[in-house]
């Protein structure tokens, strides 16, 4: 019975030290966006601010070109996951269900892409870009946001399709569907926990992406928030309860896509998928 117990303590105890650990910097992050400035300078930490301040939210969304780096953020972003998913998908169900040739030779090169780190690849991918003279522009982000995420999306989502019985297909066509309305009557609907893992995935890679933003698209106005965010302390000085509330801000977005998918994706894959 004691090995019993301290085999359970151990693990539940090491868990909750490393998720303090994980979680006290994102809560000391809020906590300095709300406090006042006396309370961030003072010698003795405030670990609970008892008169909270909007004051320097208000100062990071009056920064210059806030409002149009969100939605240049919001716009990249949601196009880049959209279309890789819809690609992956397709391409996805193709290496699942479908014998070709060269099968294994295109999951091959997926990997490889996936195990490639970009960073080593902006300059070639700015020369590019240059010789095409789209600097500056939203288009080339898009696409190459999209490249970026697109191999870990397909390769995950060959795994959740595999995971569909194929039997649910053949006999939504042995009941008159067609191939077509079987995948998107039968197959499609069971793949949401693996759309919604994906397309989290592929959120925060596009939304916190910064090298590539950062050579391509110098102008103020033409860039995205984690550059906006590089750039706001040089612009604040040492205000770090209006950084704090930049960094903030930033990260809501993925908090929130995060507890709302999670709470969505929640039960089995195929649950519910025969009638008994």
């Amino acid at each position: 019975m004691k090995r019993s117990l301290a085999g359970r303590i151990w693990p539940n105890a090491t868990a909750i030290v490393l998720a303090i650990g994980f979680v006290f910097p994102v809560y000391w992050m809020f906590n300095t966006a709300f406090k006042p400035t006396g309370d961030i300078i003072s010698d003795v930490p405030v670990w609970f601010p008892l008169h909270g301040t909007f004051q320097h939210f208000a100062t990071a969304v009056g920064a210059p070109d806030f409002w149009t780096l969100a939605g240049n953020s919001v716009l990249v972003t949601a196009v880049a996951v959209g279309l890789s998913l819809l690609i992956a998908l397709c391409g996805a169900f193709a290496l699942t269900r479908m014998r070709f040739k060269g099968r294994k030779a295109t999951l091959l090169v997926f990997m490889v892409a996936q195990m490639a780190p970009w960073e080593v690849m902006v300059i070639s991918i700015y020369m590019i870009v240059r010789d095409a003279d789209m600097l500056n522009s939203l288009v080339p982000l898009t696409a190459f946001y999209m490249l970026m995420v697109l191999p870990f999306t397909l390769l995950t989502l060959r795994g959740y399709v595999a995971a569909v019985p194929k039997e649910l297909e053949e006999s939504a066509m042995v009941d008159g569907c067609s191939r077509r309305q079987a995948f998107t009557k039968v197959v499609f609907p069971l793949l949401a926990p693996g759309l919604m893992a994906t397309s989290l995935f592929g959120f925060i890679t596009a939304w916190n992406e910064f090298p590539l933003v950062l050579v391509l698209n110098k102008e103020p106005a033409k860039g995205t928030l984690p550059l906006w965010l590089s750039q706001f302390q040089s612009q604040f000085g040492d205000d770090w309860g209006a950084t704090m509330a930049a960094a903030s801000i930033f990260a809501v977005p993925i908090l929130v896509l995060f507890l709302f998918l999670q709470r969505k994706a929640v039960g089995g894959l195929t649950s519910g998928a025969v009638k008994g």
